[in-house]
């Protein structure tokens, strides 16, 4: 949702999935509306192949996330030909893990 409007922010983007979470890269890195729509609430719902999650997103730091921000790169790399700009992680979460945060 977006953090000012509290309307919901739908976006189409490239992705890759590695240990049951999807990453994605914004090109024009923290200034993009849907990263600063995180960085003030990292709730998201996402779907993927007509499967339709609640989960949680974050910025990957690449200075102290160096292995895991390489292997996205590599991945990217591999599917799309590109990898350049900030990595976010969106982690789908479990039945369990929502009843938690309500």
């Amino acid at each position: 949702m977006g953090w000012k409007t509290g309307k919901k922010h739908r976006i189409e983007i490239w992705y890759v999935k590695r240990n049951r979470k999807y990453y994605v890269i914004s090109e024009i890195g923290a200034s993009a509306h849907w990263v600063r729509n995180i960085s003030h609430n990292p709730n998201i719902s996402l779907s993927v192949n007509g499967l339709n999650f609640v989960g949680l997103a974050r910025i990957v730091n690449p200075m102290k996330e160096t292995r895991l921000a390489a292997e996205v790169s590599e991945l990217m790399n591999v599917k799309y030909k590109w990898d350049q700009g900030l990595i976010v992680e969106l982690r789908p979460l479990d039945f369990d893990e929502r009843q938690l945060r309500s």
